[in-house]
């Protein structure tokens, strides 16, 4: 079987190519925003999730490649328009694509990039189609829910905590899920296994979107990608954020609502006057802990997949990086 790695390697090697394709392609302004955004990397979690799945149940895993490339579209189609609802101007270390290029080609060459990741997924074999494509739509529908509600949050007094882990597991997590269940259902694995696969990629994608949250206080810019403190200057109502409210002593408390009542700020002062904050109230701690229990969660799914237990460690070592991972 192959390596995490390796099956990077080759879908890397693969996406470059389709990547020089769409650079080539006329109009130039729709395709140049489209080729910017995927050449500046990404970790290329889910295809290869994707491609990994498949390697369980087949020998050519490599023969998924195109439904692999229409969940890293699909992917970066919802951070073109997550970024301009979200005012971020630097993605992966470099300017966000609405920064370099526009909001209106970002919101084109976005919606060009949903409809190219469905062309290429029914590139599958036709018997399979069916169940791939109601997989993926569902999944489409449920990412923009997740979007809405992160979007209503911004305006709402109060979220509780499990508002926020339900935002989440549709905007993160189940995209996740869907990557490992495709490539499964793509390799002719059984029902029970492909539920098996969407489930712990469920409780995995909420560990790793909570540890996104705690490294946008926490991290290094140069290691994430991207600005540190924005999601405190946005008031981003995160797992941090959330806990420290509920968490806090009332004098704390009346200061982290003072900042996310102020309207004109020096940004470093504000990142480091609510972090200390966080981390005094043991919101931090709460985060990371919380963490911890879905990554647990995920790990019971994935015990009880009916595969050998060495062609677990792949899966176990990439949901064990999640709790250390800094970018």
């Amino acid at each position: 079987m192959l390596s995490f790695q390796n099956l990077l390697e080759s879908f890397e090697k693969k996406f470059q190519a389709e990547i020089q394709n769409i650079q080539k392609t006329a109009p130039v302004k729709l395709y140049g925003p489209i080729a910017y955004s995927l050449e500046v990397g990404g970790k290329r979690i889910r295809p290869v999730l994707l491609l990994h799945a498949a390697s369980l149940f087949s020998s050519h895993p490599e023969t998924y490649f195109p439904a692999a490339a229409a969940i890293e579209l699909f992917h970066n189609f919802t951070l073109l328009h997550d970024d301009i609802m979200d005012h971020a101007a630097i993605r992966r270390g470099v300017q966000s694509v609405h920064v370099k290029y526009g909001e209106n080609s970002a919101i084109l060459s976005g919606d060009a990039m949903s409809i190219m990741s469905f062309r290429l997924l029914s590139q599958c074999e036709p018997e399979k189609l069916p169940s791939v494509l109601d997989l993926f739509s569902t999944t489409a529908i449920e990412v923009c829910e997740g979007q809405q509600y992160d979007m209503e949050f911004e305006v709402k007094d109060q979220v509780t905590i499990s508002e926020y882990l339900e935002m989440i597991r549709l905007k993160t997590a189940v995209l996740i899920a869907c990557s490992l269940k495709t490539g499964a259902l793509l390799a002719g694995a059984d029902e029970i296994n492909c539920q098996l696969l969407y489930d712990f990629g469920l409780s995995i994608g909420i560990a790793f979107q909570l540890q996104d949250d705690w490294l946008d206080v926490y991290g290094e810019m140069r290691s994430f990608g991207k600005k540190i403190g924005g999601d405190i200057c946005e008031n981003k109502k995160t797992c941090l954020l959330i806990s420290a409210l509920e968490m806090s002593d009332e004098g704390d408390r009346e200061k982290l609502l003072a900042w996310t009542e102020k309207s004109e700020f020096y940004e470093q002062e504000k990142i480091d006057a609510v972090r200390k904050i966080f981390s005094g109230s043991g919101a931090a701690n709460a985060t990371k802990e919380l963490m911890k229990y879905y990554h647990d969660q995920g790990m019971e799914k994935l015990n009880q997949l009916a595969i050998a237990d060495a062609d677990k460690r792949e899966l176990r070592k990439f949901a064990s990086g999640l709790l250390s991972r800094v970018k």
